[in-house]
């Protein structure tokens, strides 16, 4: 449905510019219509998630591509925030990371992550990745989230 009509929002949470703009290059690759919103750091996340400040107006994302390794607010704190609301922890996080350490790994999926993904070295595996990413919960999935930003 991503190449269709249809647009969802995702959420990217990347402190990193490198891989925010490599993550953009790969959506762009891939012709993925869905709208990618992305905030720097955990705080930001949590104020997007939360309508306030600058993101009042904002979208409850169809889906969250969350790093771990962030300043001021990491990816499990702003996983644990998420998923103990009541009214957001049906939203799918994924955890989009370049760590693949067990410890981190069973600590996302302790806090509710709803899939682990180790970012690829390489820029043809990262494109293949968010390919997938994207037929899996846009395609395949029903998120919760409707292509307007409202929880169904």
């Amino acid at each position: 449905m991503s190449k269709g009509s249809m647009k969802y929002q995702i959420l990217l949470v990347e402190d990193n510019p490198d891989d925010v703009l490599i993550t953009k290059r790969a959506i762009a690759k891939c012709k993925i219509v869905n709208k990618l919103f992305v905030v720097n750091n955990g705080e930001e996340a949590l104020k997007y998630f939360r309508k306030e400040g600058e993101y009042k107006d904002s979208f409850t994302p169809s889906l969250v591509l969350l790093d771990l390794k962030m300043p001021k607010l990491d990816g499990f704190e702003v996983l644990k925030e998420i998923k103990d609301d009541k009214n957001l922890r049906i939203i799918p996080i994924i955890v989009l990371t370049s760590s693949g350490r067990g410890e981190d790994i069973d600590k996302a999926y302790k806090l509710g992550c709803n899939s682990y993904i180790v970012k690829p070295i390489k820029f043809e595996d990262f494109i293949k990745t968010i390919e997938e990413v994207d037929h899996y919960w846009f395609e395949i999935s029903k998120t919760p989230v409707n292509q307007s930003g409202e929880i169904t």
